[in-house]
């Protein structure tokens, strides 16, 4: 009850001050009447216990419009995949493409290909059906497809993941093993497949106290699948199902209740191994294609003779997507893996291998080129998701200033969330100047909420923010309803007096 009221009680001061200034301020300039206002809504007792760190600065000016803390480190949170994928969209260039390689050494004869089928990774997240026609397996399928054209109805010999274009490190630094069910922690490999997850439904059965149904996607015998689900009544209204990956193995445990009338539950879950997963999964691909394979699949890493590829032919290849839609994933729905994977193609494209040592090292110049204070400046992940990172509301809006002078500027601008339309602002800012206008980043996890990026004013003058708030103990949508409210003053500003 307290939580409610004090939501309630905030969000009337914020709908006594939306679109007004602090009294006595009529007289004053349109910049400071707006300054004043907004230090109005970081001054709220609310937040006596909280850090807040903001900068915001006029793109076509360069002035500081407001400034608060903005040289203190704060956990970034999800803000440092602006640092990955504005590096990454110079660094890569927005027509960077992976392709992912099956190749052999062996011989075809009487439709038999004597050797091993090698899937040479690239560091490609994309490899799923985000880009083509939904279903999982649409690339392999497709390898199959080509091998049959190619004569091959056997391969006499194993299928191996190759995924040494990176080094072996599956997670980031400082993450908690809390997290390794869940998809926004997904293993980080030179060879990935489907997000590295499998997607898992589960659907009440048509009797009470039965177990619920489970389906996987994509259907593999790579995972092993534990029910201990219940089926509730339907006027039982439960809906509540959690997951459980052991460590260092594929057995997930699927536990909870759901009612009858539910919607089925559909969550993606990681997997051990990434490199092993999307050989076995190609194995089992080819299979039903009719395509038998004697050996097992295996990872290049469990393997006791040395993996030589110079000698080796293509037979087939998948490409993804250019970078400029690959980054829109990285930004909008926030995605974890495929910002590790970039960071770490960043490495591999300066130094030949893959790691987050090597990614660093190429993100760092970029940033420092944008006045970005690398000495102090901690980059853990790439992703945001541990909380070792630390950076300051100014080296954000340095990067944002910087990025907006670069010739990919549109690429990355169209890359961010836009509030009210889509990504993790999709819901935020609706029927204000804001709405389809500010384009920014939020960063979420315990106890810190972020949002950094450009809105544009009335007079069209564009502004980058950084609003960083952290360890506060007020209701998360108080800090959000602070941070839509600066978006929602900027983008109705004007210089013009009474405007």
């Amino acid at each position: 009850m307290r939580i409610i009221l004090v939501l309630v009680t905030f969000s009337l001061v914020l709908a006594g001050c939306s679109g007004q200034q602090a009294a006595g301020t009529d007289s004053l300039p349109p910049m400071e009447r707006l300054q004043v206002g907004l230090a109005q809504l970081f001054d709220d007792p609310q937040f006596d216990n909280a850090h807040w760190g903001v900068l915001i600065r006029s793109l076509k000016t360069g002035e500081t419009v407001y400034a608060r803390n903005e040289r203190k480190m704060f956990m970034p949170a999800s803000n440092m995949k602006l640092l990955t994928s504005s590096a990454a969209t110079v660094a890569l260039t927005p027509e960077y493409r992976y392709v992912t390689r099956l190749v052999t050494s062996g011989t075809v004869k009487d439709s038999i290909l004597y050797g091993d089928l090698i899937i040479v990774g690239s560091g490609d997240p994309s490899i799923s059906g985000r880009f083509d026609s939904g279903r999982v397996t649409i690339a392999f399928e497709r390898w199959a497809d080509t091998l049959k054209q190619l004569g091959i109805r056997k391969v006499n010999g194993r299928i191996i993941g190759d995924d040494n274009c990176f080094d072996d490190e599956y997670y980031g630094a400082g993450w908690s093993a809390d997290y390794e069910t869940d998809y926004y922690a997904a293993q980080i490999s030179g060879l990935c497949f489907n997000d590295n997850c499998v997607d898992i439904t589960v659907v009440p059965s048509s009797v009470i106290s039965a177990p619920c149904s489970l389906a996987v996607v994509p259907a593999t015998r790579y995972v092993t699948l534990m029910n201990r689900t219940v089926t509730a009544a339907q006027d039982d209204s439960v809906n509540d199902i959690w997951f459980e990956r052991k460590r260092g193995t594929n057995t997930i445990i699927v536990h909870g209740t759901i009612s009858q009338g539910k919607r089925p539950w559909v969550e993606s879950v990681t997997v051990e191994n990434p490199t092993l997963f999307t050989a076995a999964v190609l194995k089992e691909v080819l299979a039903t294609a009719g395509i038998q394979t004697t050996g097992d699949a295996v990872d290049v890493d469990d393997l006791s003779d040395s993996l030589q590829n110079a000698n080796t032919r293509q037979l087939a290849s998948f490409t993804s997507q250019p970078f400029s839609e690959l980054v829109k994933v990285i930004n909008k729905p926030s995605h974890n893996m495929y910002t590790e994977q970039v960071l770490r193609t960043l490495g591999k494209e300066q130094s030949g291998t893959g790691s987050m040592r090597t990614g660093r090292a190429t993100v760092k110049p970029i940033l420092a080129g944008w006045g970005v204070d690398t000495v102090r400046l901690r980059i853990a992940d790439g992703s945001g998701l541990s909380r070792q990172d630390l950076i300051t509301p100014a080296d954000i809006v340095a990067i944002l200033t910087g990025m907006s002078k670069e010739p990919s500027f549109n690429v990355f601008y169209e890359s961010l969330p836009v509030a009210g339309v889509d990504g993790t602002i999709r819901r935020r800012m609706k029927g204000t100047k804001a709405e389809a206008n500010v384009r920014a980043k939020t960063g979420t996890i315990g106890y810190v909420r972020n949002l950094s990026g450009y809105v544009t004013s009335a007079d069209g003058e564009m502004f980058a923010f950084s609003l960083l708030a952290n360890h506060f103990t007020v209701p998360t949508p108080a800090v959000e309803k602070v941070q839509d409210e600066v978006c929602v003053r900027l983008a109705n500003f004007s210089r013009i007096m009474g405007k």
